[in-house]
Protein backbone atom coordinates (compact mmCIF):
# COMPACT_ATOMS: atom_id res chain seq x y z
CA UNK A 1 0.00 0.00 0.00
CA UNK A 2 1.62 3.58 -0.97
CA UNK A 3 2.09 5.67 2.15
CA UNK A 4 -1.02 7.85 3.00
CA UNK A 5 -2.01 9.46 6.17
CA UNK A 6 -5.48 9.01 7.84
CA UNK A 7 -7.09 10.73 10.06
CA UNK A 8 -8.99 8.86 12.90
CA UNK A 9 -11.98 9.98 15.02
CA UNK A 10 -13.50 7.07 17.09
CA UNK A 11 -13.35 5.73 20.42
CA UNK A 12 -10.44 4.01 22.22
CA UNK A 13 -10.28 1.38 24.96
CA UNK A 14 -7.59 1.27 27.17
CA UNK A 15 -8.21 -2.92 26.62
CA UNK A 16 -9.30 -4.53 23.84
CA UNK A 17 -9.56 -3.87 20.39
CA UNK A 18 -12.47 -1.19 19.71
CA UNK A 19 -12.48 1.91 17.59
CA UNK A 20 -8.94 3.62 17.09
CA UNK A 21 -7.54 0.68 18.72
CA UNK A 22 -9.13 -1.75 16.10
CA UNK A 23 -8.40 0.48 13.19
CA UNK A 24 -4.43 1.84 13.99
CA UNK A 25 -2.87 -1.46 13.88
CA UNK A 26 -4.03 -2.85 10.75
CA UNK A 27 -3.73 0.59 8.79
CA UNK A 28 -0.23 0.41 10.19
CA UNK A 29 0.81 -2.66 8.54
CA UNK A 30 -0.65 -1.85 5.56
CA UNK A 31 1.75 0.76 5.36
CA UNK A 32 -0.31 4.16 7.01
CA UNK A 33 0.34 6.88 9.08
CA UNK A 34 -2.54 7.32 11.56
CA UNK A 35 -3.29 9.96 13.56
CA UNK A 36 -5.74 9.51 15.95
CA UNK A 37 -8.36 11.54 17.93
CA UNK A 38 -9.92 9.47 20.70
CA UNK A 39 -13.39 10.81 21.01
CA UNK A 40 -13.88 8.86 24.31
CA UNK A 41 -11.11 6.50 26.08
CA UNK A 42 -12.43 3.87 28.13
CA UNK A 43 -11.62 1.75 30.32
CA UNK A 44 -12.45 -1.50 28.64
CA UNK A 45 -15.19 -2.19 25.78
CA UNK A 46 -18.64 -3.06 25.47
CA UNK A 47 -19.53 -6.66 27.14
CA UNK A 48 -17.68 -6.05 30.24
CA UNK A 49 -19.54 -5.05 33.68
CA UNK A 50 -18.17 -1.82 34.32
CA UNK A 51 -17.11 1.40 32.81
CA UNK A 52 -14.87 4.31 33.49
CA UNK A 53 -13.46 6.75 31.58
CA UNK A 54 -13.94 10.32 29.98
CA UNK A 55 -15.50 11.76 26.67
CA UNK A 56 -13.67 14.43 24.80
CA UNK A 57 -16.26 17.48 24.40
CA UNK A 58 -16.51 19.42 20.31
CA UNK A 59 -15.30 21.85 21.51
CA UNK A 60 -11.53 20.01 22.93
CA UNK A 61 -12.19 18.60 19.47
CA UNK A 62 -11.66 22.05 17.75
CA UNK A 63 -8.65 22.35 19.99
CA UNK A 64 -7.05 19.63 18.95
CA UNK A 65 -7.47 20.61 15.33
CA UNK A 66 -6.67 23.98 15.76
CA UNK A 67 -3.33 22.51 17.33
CA UNK A 68 -2.58 20.73 13.77
CA UNK A 69 -3.54 23.94 11.84
CA UNK A 70 -1.40 26.00 13.64
CA UNK A 71 1.66 23.44 13.28
CA UNK A 72 0.81 22.45 9.61
CA UNK A 73 0.28 19.23 9.92
CA UNK A 74 -2.90 18.79 9.05
CA UNK A 75 -2.72 17.31 5.39
CA UNK A 76 -4.67 13.95 5.03
CA UNK A 77 -5.35 11.41 2.32
CA UNK A 78 -8.49 10.13 4.06
CA UNK A 79 -10.39 10.90 7.44
CA UNK A 80 -12.27 7.79 9.54
CA UNK A 81 -14.79 7.64 11.71
CA UNK A 82 -16.69 5.68 13.91
CA UNK A 83 -18.73 5.79 17.09
CA UNK A 84 -19.48 8.64 18.69
CA UNK A 85 -22.64 9.85 20.89
CA UNK A 86 -22.59 13.57 20.46
CA UNK A 87 -24.30 15.42 18.03
CA UNK A 88 -22.15 18.51 18.68
CA UNK A 89 -19.44 16.36 18.40
CA UNK A 90 -20.43 14.82 15.06
CA UNK A 91 -21.25 18.31 13.38
CA UNK A 92 -18.10 19.30 14.46
CA UNK A 93 -15.83 16.56 12.49
CA UNK A 94 -18.39 17.40 9.65
CA UNK A 95 -16.81 20.53 9.76
CA UNK A 96 -13.12 19.27 9.95
CA UNK A 97 -14.13 17.13 7.28
CA UNK A 98 -15.23 20.50 4.60
CA UNK A 99 -12.14 21.63 6.09
CA UNK A 100 -9.52 19.20 5.31
CA UNK A 101 -11.29 18.20 1.17
CA UNK A 102 -11.17 22.36 0.43
CA UNK A 103 -6.94 21.57 1.20
CA UNK A 104 -6.78 18.12 -0.40
CA UNK A 105 -9.80 17.99 -3.16
CA UNK A 106 -9.17 14.27 -3.54
CA UNK A 107 -9.33 13.36 0.10
CA UNK A 108 -11.67 10.15 1.17
CA UNK A 109 -14.09 10.38 3.87
CA UNK A 110 -14.83 6.75 4.92
CA UNK A 111 -17.30 6.89 8.07
CA UNK A 112 -19.09 4.08 10.02
CA UNK A 113 -22.40 5.91 10.38
CA UNK A 114 -22.65 3.71 14.02
CA UNK A 115 -26.15 3.94 15.39
CA UNK A 116 -27.56 0.89 16.89
CA UNK A 117 -27.77 -3.20 15.53
CA UNK A 118 -30.56 -5.81 15.21
CA UNK A 119 -31.26 -8.69 17.79
CA UNK A 120 -32.92 -11.42 17.76
CA UNK A 121 -34.96 -9.71 14.40
CA UNK A 122 -35.41 -6.45 16.37
CA UNK A 123 -33.27 -3.03 15.77
CA UNK A 124 -32.44 -0.91 18.36
CA UNK A 125 -30.09 2.27 18.86
CA UNK A 126 -27.33 2.56 21.15
CA UNK A 127 -26.63 5.83 20.57
CA UNK A 128 -29.03 9.35 21.35
CA UNK A 129 -31.76 9.62 18.39
CA UNK A 130 -30.86 12.98 17.91
CA UNK A 131 -27.51 12.01 15.86
CA UNK A 132 -29.69 10.40 13.20
CA UNK A 133 -30.89 13.69 11.99
CA UNK A 134 -27.49 14.80 12.33
CA UNK A 135 -25.51 11.60 9.95
CA UNK A 136 -28.77 11.87 7.27
CA UNK A 137 -28.54 15.64 7.02
CA UNK A 138 -24.65 16.75 7.32
CA UNK A 139 -22.64 13.34 7.61
CA UNK A 140 -23.75 11.39 5.16
CA UNK A 141 -23.61 13.41 2.06
CA UNK A 142 -19.56 14.64 2.60
CA UNK A 143 -18.65 11.06 3.10
CA UNK A 144 -17.20 8.98 0.40
CA UNK A 145 -18.06 5.31 1.57
CA UNK A 146 -20.02 4.28 4.11
CA UNK A 147 -20.13 0.89 6.29
CA UNK A 148 -23.79 1.01 7.75
CA UNK A 149 -25.14 -2.32 9.10
CA UNK A 150 -28.92 -3.36 7.74
CA UNK A 151 -30.33 -1.16 10.71
CA UNK A 152 -28.27 1.61 10.03
CA UNK A 153 -28.98 1.54 6.25
CA UNK A 154 -32.61 1.22 7.12
CA UNK A 155 -32.46 3.88 10.00
CA UNK A 156 -30.67 6.66 7.00
CA UNK A 157 -32.92 5.59 3.97
CA UNK A 158 -36.54 5.52 6.11
CA UNK A 159 -36.79 2.10 3.97
CA UNK A 160 -37.31 -1.37 5.38
CA UNK A 161 -35.13 -4.29 3.91
CA UNK A 162 -36.75 -7.79 3.74
CA UNK A 163 -35.01 -9.02 0.11
CA UNK A 164 -31.81 -8.12 -1.67
CA UNK A 165 -33.34 -6.34 -4.26
CA UNK A 166 -35.06 -3.72 -1.37
CA UNK A 167 -31.26 -3.75 -0.52
CA UNK A 168 -30.13 -2.12 -3.47
CA UNK A 169 -32.47 0.06 -3.75
CA UNK A 170 -31.56 1.39 -0.29
CA UNK A 171 -27.78 1.71 -1.50
CA UNK A 172 -29.22 3.55 -4.51
CA UNK A 173 -30.79 6.09 -1.90
CA UNK A 174 -27.57 6.45 -0.04
CA UNK A 175 -25.47 6.88 -3.09
CA UNK A 176 -27.91 9.82 -4.23
CA UNK A 177 -27.51 11.55 -0.62
CA UNK A 178 -23.80 11.83 -1.24
CA UNK A 179 -20.89 8.47 -0.88
CA UNK A 180 -20.04 6.55 -4.16
CA UNK A 181 -19.06 3.46 -1.95
CA UNK A 182 -21.66 1.98 0.28
CA UNK A 183 -21.03 -1.33 1.80
CA UNK A 184 -23.98 -3.47 4.21
CA UNK A 185 -21.57 -4.57 5.97
CA UNK A 186 -23.84 -7.37 7.74
CA UNK A 187 -27.65 -8.43 6.87
CA UNK A 188 -30.40 -10.83 8.32
CA UNK A 189 -31.20 -11.59 4.63
CA UNK A 190 -31.45 -15.65 3.81
CA UNK A 191 -28.65 -17.10 2.22
CA UNK A 192 -29.35 -19.70 -0.11
CA UNK A 193 -26.01 -21.64 1.23
CA UNK A 194 -28.36 -22.05 4.91
CA UNK A 195 -28.66 -20.36 8.03
CA UNK A 196 -25.02 -20.65 8.96
CA UNK A 197 -23.88 -17.85 6.28
CA UNK A 198 -24.72 -13.98 6.59
CA UNK A 199 -24.64 -12.11 3.59
CA UNK A 200 -23.13 -8.64 3.12
CA UNK A 201 -23.48 -6.43 0.11
CA UNK A 202 -22.00 -3.79 -1.44
CA UNK A 203 -22.35 -1.10 -4.34
CA UNK A 204 -19.33 1.39 -5.93
CA UNK A 205 -20.08 4.16 -8.05
CA UNK A 206 -17.07 5.45 -10.53
CA UNK A 207 -17.21 8.21 -12.83
CA UNK A 208 -15.78 8.02 -15.88
CA UNK A 209 -13.54 11.47 -17.76
CA UNK A 210 -16.38 11.25 -20.70
CA UNK A 211 -19.37 12.10 -17.63
CA UNK A 212 -20.62 8.57 -17.54
CA UNK A 213 -21.57 6.62 -14.03
CA UNK A 214 -21.19 2.82 -14.04
CA UNK A 215 -22.12 1.11 -10.98
CA UNK A 216 -20.51 -2.11 -9.78
CA UNK A 217 -22.67 -4.29 -6.89
CA UNK A 218 -21.46 -7.45 -5.31
CA UNK A 219 -23.05 -9.84 -2.33
CA UNK A 220 -20.65 -11.79 -0.34
CA UNK A 221 -21.63 -14.62 2.18
CA UNK A 222 -19.78 -15.30 4.91
CA UNK A 223 -20.07 -17.90 7.33
CA UNK A 224 -21.28 -16.74 10.87
CA UNK A 225 -19.39 -17.67 14.65
CA UNK A 226 -21.21 -17.95 16.97
CA UNK A 227 -19.90 -15.50 19.44
CA UNK A 228 -20.27 -11.57 20.23
CA UNK A 229 -17.58 -10.12 19.41
CA UNK A 230 -16.86 -6.37 19.75
CA UNK A 231 -15.24 -4.05 17.43
CA UNK A 232 -15.71 -5.67 14.14
CA UNK A 233 -17.36 -3.11 12.19
CA UNK A 234 -14.11 -0.72 13.25
CA UNK A 235 -12.26 -3.47 12.08
CA UNK A 236 -13.99 -3.70 9.05
CA UNK A 237 -14.26 -0.06 8.29
CA UNK A 238 -10.40 0.36 8.21
CA UNK A 239 -9.55 -2.85 6.23
CA UNK A 240 -12.29 -1.53 3.47
CA UNK A 241 -9.89 1.98 3.83
CA UNK A 242 -6.94 0.03 3.39
CA UNK A 243 -8.05 -2.37 0.70
CA UNK A 244 -9.89 0.24 -1.43
CA UNK A 245 -6.68 2.60 -1.39
CA UNK A 246 -5.19 -0.56 -2.92
CA UNK A 247 -7.89 -1.46 -5.28
CA UNK A 248 -9.97 1.96 -6.09
CA UNK A 249 -12.05 1.17 -8.55
CA UNK A 250 -12.53 -2.70 -7.54
CA UNK A 251 -14.62 -2.89 -5.16
CA UNK A 252 -15.17 -6.50 -5.78
CA UNK A 253 -11.55 -7.34 -4.93
CA UNK A 254 -11.42 -4.99 -2.17
CA UNK A 255 -14.66 -6.23 -0.47
CA UNK A 256 -13.18 -10.07 -1.17
CA UNK A 257 -9.78 -8.94 1.36
CA UNK A 258 -11.41 -7.20 3.72
CA UNK A 259 -14.06 -10.04 4.72
CA UNK A 260 -11.53 -13.02 4.22
CA UNK A 261 -9.29 -10.87 6.44
CA UNK A 262 -12.19 -10.50 8.73
CA UNK A 263 -12.68 -14.49 8.80
CA UNK A 264 -9.41 -14.99 9.76
CA UNK A 265 -9.29 -13.21 12.48
CA UNK A 266 -12.68 -14.06 13.71
CA UNK A 267 -11.62 -17.70 13.41
CA UNK A 268 -8.70 -17.20 15.42
CA UNK A 269 -10.03 -15.81 17.82
CA UNK A 270 -12.83 -18.39 18.38
CA UNK A 271 -10.19 -20.94 18.34
CA UNK A 272 -8.25 -19.19 21.17
CA UNK A 273 -11.25 -18.02 23.24
CA UNK A 274 -12.77 -21.63 23.30
CA UNK A 275 -9.29 -22.95 24.38
CA UNK A 276 -9.38 -20.48 27.06
CA UNK A 277 -12.83 -21.22 28.85
CA UNK A 278 -12.44 -24.88 28.47
CA UNK A 279 -14.31 -27.00 26.97
CA UNK A 280 -18.38 -26.72 26.92
CA UNK A 281 -17.92 -23.32 28.52
CA UNK A 282 -19.27 -20.19 26.82
CA UNK A 283 -16.15 -17.56 26.49
CA UNK A 284 -16.16 -14.27 28.49
CA UNK A 285 -15.92 -10.83 26.92
CA UNK A 286 -12.11 -10.87 28.01
CA UNK A 287 -11.32 -14.30 26.36
CA UNK A 288 -13.27 -13.00 23.04
CA UNK A 289 -11.07 -9.90 22.19
CA UNK A 290 -9.61 -9.80 18.66
CA UNK A 291 -6.53 -11.47 18.28
CA UNK A 292 -5.15 -8.51 16.04
CA UNK A 293 -1.32 -9.01 16.81
CA UNK A 294 -1.48 -12.68 16.38
CA UNK A 295 -3.41 -11.94 13.18
CA UNK A 296 -0.66 -9.91 11.40
CA UNK A 297 -0.17 -11.88 8.65
CA UNK A 298 -3.45 -12.28 7.70
CA UNK A 299 -4.11 -8.66 7.93
CA UNK A 300 -1.71 -7.99 5.42
CA UNK A 301 -2.20 -10.67 2.61
CA UNK A 302 -5.16 -12.91 3.84
CA UNK A 303 -5.51 -16.41 1.70
CA UNK A 304 -9.19 -15.50 0.00
CA UNK A 305 -11.67 -17.98 1.65
CA UNK A 306 -14.95 -15.57 1.08
CA UNK A 307 -15.80 -14.95 -3.22
CA UNK A 308 -17.85 -11.79 -4.05
CA UNK A 309 -20.19 -12.37 -7.08
CA UNK A 310 -20.89 -9.38 -9.02
CA UNK A 311 -24.74 -8.90 -9.10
Amino acid sequence: MEECRVLSIQSHVVRGYVGNRAATFPLQVHGSEIDSVNSQTLCRPPGYPHWKGQVLSSNELHTLYEGLQLNSVNQYDYVLTGYTRDKSFLAMVVDIVKELKQQNSRLVYVCDPVMGDKRNGEGSMYVPEDLLPVYKDKVVPVADIITPNQFEAELLSGRKIRTQEEALAVMDMLHAMGPDTVVITSSDLPSPRGGDYLIALGSQRTRHPDGSVVTERIRMEMLKVDADFVGTGDLFAAMLLAWTHKHPNNLKVACEKTVSAMHHVLQRTIKCAKAQAGEGQRPSPAQLELRMVQSKADIENPEIVVQATVL
